[in-house]
């Protein structure tokens, strides 16, 4: 969905956000979504991290087994 919108789109989504939030709020708005994104890629990296001993413990039983 967002692979489609071009510079025009995006200026237009940032007006618009402008006018809805005001200069003063817009600030504060792009620090919180900034912050959310950061802990949504920490949480992601650490169930990552947490699977690969599993997969890898996993995969030495299925050589043992064989």
């Amino acid at each position: 969905m967002l692979q489609n919108i071009g510079i025009p789109g995006l200026i237009l989504v940032l007006v618009i956000a402008l006018i809805i939030f005001g200069p003063s709020k817009l600030p504060e708005l792009g620090r919180a979504v900034g912050s959310t994104l950061k802990e949504f890629k920490k949480s992601t990296r650490d169930l990552v991290s947490d699977d690969e001993p599993k997969q890898e413990q996993s995969k030495i039983k299925n050589e043992k087994s064989m």
